[in-house]
Order: structure tokens, then C-alpha cells, then sequence
């Protein structure tokens, strides 16, 4: 276990961090990578489970793993393993709480609209030849910049970067 310190100090940071302990195998999966070293391939073979794929990359996207390349036995490929990056947290925002109820909100809902205006969402990255203002986007959807930035943080396919949003190509 590492003894580095998770200090947020952006609330839409929360919505990884929220959707991995929300859901059991997620956290199952870190569990395991707060111990030690693992490939995907061992995680599944632990867990006998889908989806550690998309573990992995909302880990990488909240920055809660890290990843090296494994030395492989002569004659065979080297893989990809990943281990938990901290083991404490700290917490050093303000927000309003209508920003908050938000983030909350796209954390732990399951909630089908959400998924129709995230591919609005995408289809607007798109269109906007890979790079759409976060404000911009804002307004067209009626929403709070930081409901749209956490809509992002929530999605597998889009990302933050800088004041815009940005289709993630799909490696990992």
C-alpha cells in the first residue's frame, strides 16, 4: 500500500472517486490494486468478472492508478499492471450546493437521461471537430458548467481538458 495522499481540490474531481466506491466490483478492483501489482487480465481472472476494462480507465481518469509495463518471461509480450496511487484522501474545495447536489447526482445515478445527453454531448465534441467549450455547451444544454464537466468525469468516450471537452481516442 503506498502512502501517498488524494488531495481534491476540484469537486468535479469526487465523481470517480464516488462511482469506483459506489459500485462493488469497482471497488473490489481497487481493494486488490491498493495491495499490489496486477494486470487486467489477473483482475479478471480474481474476480471472474466483466468490466475491468472500464474500472481501469475511470481509475486512470481520476488519477487513482498508476501503471507500469511488466517484464515479461523470455519469448512472450509485456504487460500493462496497475496498482493503487493512494491510500488517503483529503478534500480542499468550496462549491455551491447546487453544484454539489449535482455532481452527487451523476455519480450515483443510473438515471437514462443522463446517458441521452451524454451522447448529445458527444455528438456535439464531434461536430466541434474534437474541442467544445465547457460554457458553450453549458448554455446550449440549460445546465451548470459543472454538471456538464462532471458529465465528462462520468463518461468513458470524453474528458476535461483545459476549459473544453475533448473525445478520449480509446486506448488506455
Amino acid at each position: 500500500m503506498t502512502g501517498h495522499i488524494r488531495i481534491v481540490n476540484d469537486p468535479v474531481e469526487l465523481v470517480p472517486l464516488l462511482i469506483t466506491f459506489n459500485d462493488s466490483k469497482y471497488k473490489q478492483i481497487y481493494e486488490l490494486l491498493n495491495k499490489t501489482w496486477l494486470s487486467e487480465e489477473e483482475l479478471e481472472q480474481q474476480l471472474h468478472h466483466e468490466g475491468v476494462g472500464e474500472c481501469i480507465q475511470l481509475l486512470k481518469k481520476g488519477n487513482l492508478v498508476e501503471e507500469q509495463w511488466r517484464m515479461p518471461a523470455p519469448g512472450q509480450k509485456p504487460v500493462r499492471e496497475y496498482r493503487a496511487t493512494y491510500s488517503k484522501f483529503r478534500a480542499n474545495f468550496q462549491c455551491t450546493m447546487d453544484d454539489l447536489s449535482d455532481l452527487l447526482y451523476l455519480s450515483i445515478s443510473n438515471d437514462e437521461t443522463l446517458r441521452a445527453v451524454v451522447e448529445q454531448l458527444e455528438g456535439e465534441i464531434e461536430q466541434g471537430q474534437g474541442n467544445v467549450s465547457i460554457n458553450d455547451l453549458a448554455r446550449k444544454f440549460d445546465v451548470s458548467p459543472m454538471f456538464i464537466r462532471g458529465l465528462a468525469k462520468r463518461s468513458h468516450k470524453m474528458d476535461v481538458k483545459g476549459q473544453g471537452l475533448v473525445l478520449l481516442d480509446g486506448t488506455r
